[in-house]
């Protein structure tokens, strides 16, 4: 049985560095370095767990990102983990464009690596850690007209099933569904790996695609910056951090003067 699993992964701003926004409100990322989204890994490491755990079958575990020239590095990342091979769109008129032009491009990029059909499965994080929207998996489900099964807690694969657990503050879920279907998954679904040697030099062996917007039969003028349906008002650099108010007790008032202040904070 032959089964192709396709991972959606995203190269983003480091969130340790000074992260900064263009004139047009877009991300500047050529001023931070970058790397592959931490939520994604946790999306790349459930993909192959699932190929480890039936062996005895003919799993692909194709990554793909939609990015600039530097996206590469993220899929170089997920190579290296363990990802069959990889696929790369790369087109600078994408830049700037907003969840729902982002989930067509995906939408064709994920048919075009199934050779016109959709994956057994799809798999992303729960949310990119640069927009932190966590819509995309949704309307991406939606234009691949598959079951959507998200923010798994837990996976189990069975054949053509998957069932997951979807923990809440309110619940514990229990949903299954049947492939071909999208699968998110968050943090908690277990520990990515760390790239061994013998992995990151295979990876330097394994196919990696190119494609751009002609490649997927996209129109430029259905995504970009223009294109967007959400715009950005307005950003503002985070103010400095200031000093700290430092309560002595000297004399026995530190008590009540750290009361005042976490009363006069609305803390208490």
């Amino acid at each position: 049985m032959l089964m192709n699993i396709v991972v959606l992964v995203k190269y983003v701003p480091d969130a340790t560095g000074d992260r900064r926004f263009e004139a047009d409100s877009t991300v500047d990322r050529e001023g931070v370095d970058g790397l592959l989204s931490e939520l994604d890994e946790y999306a790349v490491e459930q993909a192959l767990r699932i190929k480890e755990a039936h062996d005895d079958e003919e799993i692909v575990v194709t990554a793909l990102t939609v990015g600039p020239e530097d996206a590469e590095d993220a899929l170089r990342k997920a190579l290296q983990m363990g990802a069959d091979n990889a696929v790369h769109v790369c087109d600078d008129a994408i830049a700037g464009s907003d969840a729902v032009a982002t989930s067509m491009v995906l939408a064709e990029a994920v048919k075009k690596a199934g050779d016109g059909v959709v994956p057994d499965l799809v798999i992303t994080g729960m949310a990119s850690t640069d927009g932190g929207m966590g819509v995309v998996p949704a309307m991406l489900a939606e234009r691949l007209a598959v079951p959507q099964v998200t923010l798994a807690s837990a996976v189990e694969t069975q054949g053509d099933q998957v069932r997951i657990r979807r923990d809440s503050d309110a619940a514990t879920e229990s949903i299954s569904a049947t492939m071909p279907l999208l699968l998110s998954v968050t943090d908690q679904t277990g520990e990515a790996r760390y790239p061994s040697f013998k992995g990151i030099m295979a990876a330097k062996k394994k196919p990696l695609r190119t494609w751009d917007l002609s490649d997927l039969g996209v129109d430029e003028a259905l995504v970009g910056l223009g294109a967007s349906r959400t715009t950005v008002a307005a950003t503002a650099a985070r103010p400095p951090r200031t000093a700290g108010e430092i309560v002595k007790d000297e004399d026995g008032s530190g008590a009540a003067a750290l009361a005042g202040f976490l009363v006069g904070s609305k803390f208490i």
